[in-house]
């Protein structure tokens, strides 16, 4: 029986650009029902309601696409996440698109709004946009920025409307507190798809960044080690789990936006295990598994179930 753990389970898609991602909670609960596992039957879990019902309607702004909804969502996630924080237990986030993770940060910063918040970013893109630099203005390509509180417009490729703005400063400001990270205290691991103005955030705010030939080369534990070194200085820690940060041709093309050259399970698996040993890390996310888009069968979502079970494990048996 799960004790330490509660999972709350986010099936909002409305940041993403493709459909599917509210799905994949579902299909990895059918990945843990063929490997005859209790994990959901021994869970507590939490339900968000969603927005995506405007999915159905039409696009209201093209610089950050259903915005209005996700500051709904955002302040659902933060509400949920703060409260279980609070409560002294540790939340897994089983999500859709990865747009819910801006919403996840607010809520561990407002339940510790005195500490210090390191964020483990573990995917295959920066997610550093904001409505005035990105290309698709899809917002889960945006979390980052919303928790760094950044607009980026030095390098901004298009103007905004005065009501995304008011709706973009919503979403930084979500738990009354911006920026809820720095710069300085955000590691990427095994980003591999950026856009110039991400790029350009990253080297002039000497982002940490570890590639996948890194991990490889390295090793899970003395990689993990190091971001864990590195971030000495945050009292709390978040890892945010992107599927695609693993290997689409390896593992599964079910997400959103798959990439090459990506990480193998394992060494994802043995990489978010390695850092969870640390007590400073007080939440867990994953995200954009995509049932629809999986060629072969369901795959991403089995991959995703056991990744998830073996972190589970570990919280459970830290003391």
């Amino acid at each position: 029986m799960m004790s330490k753990i509660v999972l709350i389970e986010n099936k909002s898609e409305i940041g993403a650009g493709t459909r599917g991602a509210s799905l994949g909670i579902d299909a990895v609960k059918i990945a843990a029902l063929n490997a005859q596992s209790n994990y959901f039957k021994e869970a507590k879990i939490l339900k968000i309601e969603n927005e995506n019902d405007r999915l159905w309607e039409d696009i209201d702004f093209l610089s950050a696409k259903r915005i209005k909804g996700v500051v709904e969502v955002y302040k659902r996630i933060s509400d949920t996440v703060s409260q279980v924080l609070e409560k002294g237990k540790f939340p897994i986030l089983l999500s859709g698109d990865h747009s819910n993770a801006g919403g996840t940060i607010a809520g561990i910063k407002k339940a510790f709004p005195d500490k210090r918040l390191g964020v483990i970013w573990i995917d295959a893109h920066a997610d550093l946009h904001s409505p005035y630099t990105s290309p698709s203005g899809n917002i889960h390509g945006m979390p980052l920025a919303t928790a760094l509180g950044v607009d980026n417009k030095k390098y901004a490729v298009k103007e905004i409307s005065e009501e995304v703005k008011k709706h973009w400063d919503k979403l930084k400001s979500i738990g009354d507190i911006q920026p809820k990270i720095n710069p300085e205290d955000l590691v990427l691991i095994a980003v591999r798809d950026t856009e110039d103005p991400e790029d350009y955030f990253i080297a002039n705010n000497k982002v940490k960044t570890i590639s996948v030939a890194n991990v490889r080369r390295t090793g899970t534990q003395e990689i993990s080690e190091q971001v864990l070194t590195y971030l000495k200085d945050c009292d709390i820690l978040y890892i945010s789990f992107d599927v695609d940060s693993m290997d689409c041709d390896l593992v599964s093309y079910g997400t959103g936006t798959p990439v090459p050259n990506g990480l193998t399970e394992q060494e994802a698996s043995s990489l978010i295990n390695h850092l969870l040993i640390d007590k400073r890390v007080k939440c867990f996310e994953v995200v954009e598994i995509n049932p629809c888009l999986d060629n072969r069968q369901n795959k991403m979502a089995e991959t995703a179930y056991r990744i998830m079970e073996g972190a589970s494990a570990i919280i459970e048996k830290r003391g």
